[in-house]
C-alpha cells in the first residue's frame, strides 16, 4: 500500500461533506481517490469542487477499483451497515458512521467479517476524539489513580439536544432524490414492540453518543438497573458500574444550542465536561474539575482550537497507515448497540402497554 491512502467515500449529502470529506481532502497523508453518489448532479459536483478523479453510481462499482484502500461510509443509517458489510468482505478498511447498524446482530456480522481480513474498522464516535474530551479522560484516570478526590460516587450524563448543525453551509446542493433498491436493513431488533422500533432508532442514532463516553470514561459497559424510554420529550436510564451509579438522561428541546454535559462524581469533587455540537469547528469540549475540601478550587484548562471530526479522520488515516491504536473500534462499537438494547429491554420488562399521561 502507498503511504498516501487512497480513500473511496460513499455518500455525499450534507453531513458527508461538511463533517467528512472536507477533512480527508485536507489530510495529506490521504487522497480522496473515488466517490460513489446515487445521484449523478450531486456526484458530478462534489468529484469536480475536490478534484476526485474517479466518480461511480454505486457502492459496488467503488469496491471494484482496485486502487481504493479504505472508505468512509455516510448514507441513510439503514443502508449503513450493508454498505460496510460489503465494503469488509471486499477487503477495505472502513470508518463508517454511527450507529454502526440497527442491532447488535447486525454490529456483531461486522466486526467478525472486519475480523476475519484484518482490517481496521472504526464506527464515527467523534466525540472520543475531541480533544476537551481526552484532556478530561487524562484527568479522570490520574484522579482515580491518586485517590486525590476520594471515591467515585456517581456519574450523570444528559443530552436534550437542540441544534448540533450551527448554520452550516458550503456544502453542494441539488434537488435531486436518492433511490434506492431496497428498505435497507432493519433499524431496530425485531423483540421491540412495533411502536417502539421508530423511537428506539431514533435514540441509538442520537444518544449512542452519550452511551459511548460513560464507557470510554469507565473502561467497562454498564448493567441496566431500571429505564423509561417511552416518554418523547425525556428518558431515563439507571446504570450500575460496580462501585457506584450513574444515570442516562435524554431528550430534545426546540433549542438553538447544544445541550450536553457529563458529570462525574468524587466525594471530594466533581468533573464535568460539556460536549459542543457536532458542526461547531475547532471548538472542543469544556471541561471543569472541582475540588473541595478545605481550600476549594475550579480549575478550568483550555484546549486548542481542533475539531473533533478532524482529529477523527487524522485518527482513522493513522490507524490505516501506521498501526496505531483506534479509539472507536467496530468491537467496541459493538457494545453500544448491546447496552441500548438491554436499556430498552429493560423499558419494556417494566412498562405496561399503555402508560397513563399527565
Amino acid at each position: 500500500m502507498s503511504r498516501r491512502l487512497n480513500i473511496g467515500f460513499i455518500g455525499a449529502g450534507f453531513i458527508g461533506q461538511l463533517a467528512h470529506l472536507m477533512n480527508y481532502v485536507e489530510i495529506d497523508r490521504c487522497r480522496v481517490h473515488a466517490l460513489a453518489e446515487f445521484r449523478p448532479q450531486l456526484r458530478q459536483k462534489v468529484a469536480a469542487r475536490y478534484g476526485i478523479s474517479r466518480a461511480y453510481a454505486t457502492h459496488q462499482e467503488l469496491l471494484a477499483d482496485p486502487a481504493v484502500d479504505a472508505v468512509i461510509i455516510v448514507t441513510p443509517r439503514a443502508y449503513t451497515a450493508p454498505v460496510a458489510l460489503d465494503c469488509l468482505n471486499a477487503g477495505k478498511h472502513v470508518l463508517s458512521e454511527k450507529p454502526m447498524a440497527g442491532t447488535a446482530a447486525q454490529g456483531a456480522s461486522l466486526v467478525a467479517a472486519a475480523a476475519a481480513k484484518n482490517l481496521v474498522y472504526s464506527v464515527g464516535y467523534m466525540k472520543r476524539y475531541d480533544e476537551g474530551v481526552q484532556l478530561a479522560k487524562r484527568l479522570l484516570d490520574q484522579l482515580l489513580a491518586s485517590g486525590e478526590l476520594g471515591p467515585l460516587c456517581y456519574a450523570r450524563a444528559h443530552c436534550f439536544m437542540g441544534n448540533s448543525y450551527c448554520n452550516a453551509s458550503g456544502h453542494v446542493v441539488t434537488d435531486e432524490k436518492a433511490e434506492y433498491q431496497d428498505g435497507g436493513w432493519p433499524l431496530a431488533p425485531d423483540w421491540l414492540r412495533e411502536e417502539s422500533r421508530k423511537p428506539f432508532a431514533a435514540y441509538v442514532n442520537t444518544y449512542s453518543h452519550n452511551t459511548n463516553l460513560l464507557r470510554y470514561f469507565f473502561h467497562r459497559t454498564p448493567a441496566v438497573l431500571f429505564a423509561r424510554m417511552d416518554a418523547e420529550a425525556g428518558q431515563v436510564a439507571v446504570l450500575d458500574f460496580g462501585s457506584f451509579s450513574a444515570t442516562l438522561e435524554t431528550g430534545r428541546l426546540s433549542d438553538r444550542h447544544w445541550d450536553e454535559v457529563t458529570e462525574i462524581y468524587f466525594r471530594d469533587g466533581k468533573l464535568t465536561v460539556r460536549t459542543p455540537p457536532a458542526l461547531l469547528k475547532n471548538v472542543p469540549a469544556t471541561v471543569e474539575l472541582y475540588k473541595a475540601g478545605a481550600i476549594q478550587e475550579k480549575i478550568s484548562p483550555q484546549c486548542n482550537w481542533t475539531w473533533a471530526f478532524r482529529r477523527q479522520a487524522e485518527a482513522f488515516v493513522a490507524a490505516v497507515l501506521d498501526g496505531a491504536q483506534t479509539l472507536s473500534s467496530g468491537a467496541d462499537s459493538l457494545e453500544d448497540l448491546r447496552l441500548i438494547e438491554s436499556i430498552w429491554a429493560a423499558d419494556q420488562r417494566h412498562s405496561k402497554p399503555e402508560r397513563s399521561s399527565l
